[in-house]
């Protein structure tokens, strides 16, 4: 089978250095390379013309209209049998595309994700981002784990779908904005198969400063108010969470000001949830400085989200605007 592996790419060439030089390494071999540069600035051509001469690659460069039309542009033009998604900004293991292959082989599926993780080389704020969006204890571990919390959605960081698939739903419906879940609900909608390949992670690098980090899950909190609106059944409690995690904070603070005898019935199962955060991550990360930073990146995490959750909910839902 041939594999198609599709990567957007928007002002990034480090980091599109970085994935092909893993994908060069690669153990199985029977794949191409399709790169979509969408409207960069700083451009990505001279450095996938460097590996033409290792890899089955293609460059093709065309105006921003985001990462969803992109990698349709990228399906439009792909030989393979079976399309692997990723984003620009991940590290594979050698045998990444091997692991894929002999899933699929011995346990079909029409449409697949796979997990991330932190690698040895990421800063102690990148790991501390890693921790807090895969854990189970912060997100339920949706994010490709065994014992997710919920219905497992493949993410476009690292999903993979058939030709099948792709004819059949005619790709990303929408350019970003929650494309990927999107897509994941029609794909299961239409009644393919889909499911977890735990053994095909990648090391996602994702932003690598708090500011950042907030800015994301500030539009990943409005993004789950975007998917609501097309698939309203797909709402549930666990994405109300950081939004009161969020209203909990702000209420404990003011008590804590105002009421310091009331809140210290709030303070204290508030105080061991940091805690078990702390302990969790420092253990995983032999770190208890990555510990440490978890604590903030969960404040970053929790409140972004909750932020652009509720601001999207009272808008396009309550007051029933668009």
């Amino acid at each position: 089978m041939l594999y198609s592996i599709i990567v957007p790419v928007y002002n990034r060439p480090d980091e599109i250095q970085d994935l092909l030089d893993c994908l060069i390494k690669q153990t199985f071999t029977n794949f191409e390379v399709l790169i979509i540069e969408s409207g960069s600035t700083i451009k990505s051509d001279e450095v996938v013309k460097a590996f033409e001469d290792k890899l089955n690659i293609k460059y093709f460069f065309k105006g921003n209209d985001g990462q969803g039309f992109s990698r349709n542009y990228g399906f439009a033009r792909a030989n393979g049998d079976y399309f692997i998604v990723l984003d620009s900004d991940v590290l594979l293991d050698n045998d990444f595309v091997e692991k894929i292959d002999t899933n699929l082989n011995n346990n079909y599926v029409d449409c697949y994700g796979g997990p991330d993780k932190a690698h040895d080389s990421f800063t102690p704020v990148q790991k501390a981002i890693n921790y807090t969006l895969t854990s189970f204890f912060t997100t339920g571990g949706i994010r490709g784990h065994k014992n997710h919390v919920g219905k497992f959605y493949p993410r476009s960081f690292n999903m993979g779908f058939s030709r099948k698939v792709y004819e059949a739903t005619n790709g990303f419906k929408i350019p970003f904005f929650g494309e990927d879940i999107e897509l994941s609900a029609r794909i299961m909608a239409l009644g393919f198969k889909v499911g977890l390949i735990p053994e095909a992670h990648v090391y996602h690098k994702r932003k690598t400063n708090f500011s950042d980090f907030y800015k994301q899950m500030n539009f990943f909190g409005r993004s789950r108010i975007n998917i609501y609106k097309m698939f309203p059944d797909s709402l549930k409690f666990t994405h109300f969470i950081p939004a009161l995690f969020t209203i909990y904070s702000i209420w404990l603070a003011i008590c804590i000001v105002l009421v310091p005898g009331v809140s210290v019935v709030g303070v204290v199962p508030y105080c061991c949830y940091l805690l078990l955060i702390f302990i969790d991550s420092s253990f995983q990360n032999s770190s208890m400085y990555i510990g440490y930073l978890s604590i903030k990146a969960l404040f970053t995490q929790m409140f972004g989200y909750g932020i652009g959750f509720m601001q999207d909910f009272i808008k396009r839902v309550i007051l029933g605007e668009d």
